[in-house]
């Protein structure tokens, strides 16, 4: 009996100390390579790292794209969707920890009772019995021991549901400025393709110009004349019709800064030349830097500490209770040592018979616990698989963008030599549409690889993270807690 009794005692000392059933979490191995493949014989052309913290687009020194991706954070209401499930994730937290004390009550009550009582005999009735009032007021405490520490894995899971949370804050954060960047140089994109169509509806009409004269002077025929009104009314439907897709993206974008369409526009302007592209830096970062695969990591921890509290239903709950307080007939004598009250006690309860119902629901955690798993090798392989695009798509644009800059030039060049061919009569009108016809085309193909390049870039900068790094969750100064300070909470 000795021997049994030192046994308890010394799992009673153990368990008070912070034992906790259950696995505890090591993160598992993922597939991570030593160097990203695409970015081998690749240098930037215009390499440049994103600014500290979230300000990742000013590296397109644009001011009035910093200005719209400020907006993101006060105004994006998919984006409060997520700070707001973030908030809720925090105070479960809160929530699980308060478990860890005891709960207090005070009750206070007066009560007052009566009735008939029965005399001795056949069942005749006596007397009433005088009514009575009494008084009480009482404390009472409950506590759960955390013997087997159940309470403790499940914050534990709590808070890294938290951290998740926070982390599909920054993925969700990110995905809206990549977005609000997208459709932004898409717009600009748009306004310098209504720019080409500009210069070439007025290189069109002085075409049409000097073929008409060529046809007053009797030189060429009518059909020359026809064929340049044609080519010019093609070019001037493109002019028109770029305005659907413009109007289109500035209503995008009023949409991811919370305006209404109706209230918001964007002048026509430029975008710069350059391609900022930031280098990729080295693989195993990446698991830190991409909120999706931090999201993933800190759900899998998660996982884990539900198998604790899964297995912990094998054990005994434990609970102490105790009340203290006063009870009398007479308000006057509530507080006074006759009318004190107290009791003091613990319980214990567990299962015998289930018929399997814990062991199930531990395999089950378990099981969800190797989806987790799962889940976060295939997101660290995408979260790869998207920088390898991006920088595959990047080295191969830079080269297609310098060919096709040349291919440009040769095609204006065309256009220039077969008009003056055209005026003296050596060549046809024929050759001088069709070399008009190539050179836009050539202009076009050259603003969408440099849009293209421009989106790659940002798809880059956002599987890279943005800046964002995952030692920052669970921080006060993290970026999901300035998002919360800028909404007011």
């Amino acid at each position: 009996m000795k021997t049994k009794a030192s046994v308890w005692l010394f799992c009673a000392l153990v368990s008070l100390t912070g034992c906790a059933v259950g696995p505890n979490y090591q993160r598992p191995a993922a597939p991570v390579p030593p160097g990203f493949k695409e970015a081998e014989g690749w240098k930037p052309a215009a390499p440049a790292e994103p600014a500290s913290g979230t300000s990742w687009w000013s590296v397109y020194e644009d001011p009035v794209l910093d200005d719209l991706e400020k907006r993101i954070d006060i105004s994006n209401q998919t984006l409060k969707a997520s700070e707001a499930a973030w908030r809720e994730s925090r105070a479960l937290v809160s929530e699980a920890r308060a478990a860890y004390l005891p709960s207090v009550g005070l009750t206070a009550g007066a009560t007052r009772g009566g009735g008939r009582a029965s005399g001795p005999g056949t069942g005749a009735a006596v007397s009433a019995a005088r009514p009575s009032t009494t008084f009480q007021v009482e404390a009472t405490a409950s506590w759960e021991l955390d013997i087997w520490g159940k309470i403790r894995r499940t914050v534990e899971g709590q808070v890294a549901n938290a951290q998740a949370s926070e982390a599909q804050l920054a993925a969700a954060r990110l995905s809206a400025q990549a977005a609000l960047a997208t459709d932004y140089i898409d717009l600009r994109v748009a306004d310098e393709t209504r720019a080409l169509l500009d210069v070439t509806v007025t290189a069109y009409q002085r075409a049409l110009d000097i073929t008409r004269n060529q046809y007053k002077a009797g030189i060429v025929a009518k059909a020359d004349v026809i064929t340049a009104q044609t080519q010019l009314g093609g070019a001037q439907s493109q002019q028109l019709a770029i305005g659907v897709t413009r109007a289109t993206l500035e209503h995008a974008i009023a949409v991811l800064v919370g305006t209404a369409p109706a209230d918001f526009s964007i002048a026509p302007a430029a975008f710069g030349a350059l391609v900022p592209v930031a280098p990729a830096g080295v693989p195993s970062r990446l698991l830190e830097r991409n909120p999706t695969v931090a999201a993933a990591e800190r759900d899998m921890a998660a996982a884990n500490a539900r198998i604790g509290v899964a297995i912990s239903a094998y054990f005994p709950d434990l609970t102490l209770s105790g009340l203290a307080g006063y009870a009398s007939g007479t308000a006057s004598a509530l507080f006074k040592a006759p009318s004190a009250v107290w009791s003091f006690g613990g319980n214990a309860g567990v299962t015998l018979f289930d018929f399997g119902l814990h062991a199930a629901q531990v395999r089950q955690s378990r099981a969800a616990y190797d989806v987790a798993v799962a889940n976060y090798r295939q997101a660290v392989l995408v979260a790869f698989q998207q920088v390898e695009d991006q920088l595959a798509t990047l080295r191969i644009l830079e080269q297609q963008y310098a060919v096709q800059e040349d291919t440009v030039n040769s095609a204006n060049e065309a256009v220039r030599l077969a008009l003056n061919a055209y005026k003296a009569g050596i060549v046809n009108y024929t050759t001088v549409v069709t070399a008009q016809a190539t050179a836009l085309s050539a202009s076009h193909s050259l603003l969408a690889i440099r849009q293209s390049r421009l989106n790659a870039s940002i798809a880059l900068v956002q599987a890279l993270g943005g800046g964002w790094d995952a030692t920052t969750l669970g921080k006060p100064s993290g970026a999901a807690a300035e998002l919360a300070a800028g909404s007011g909470r």
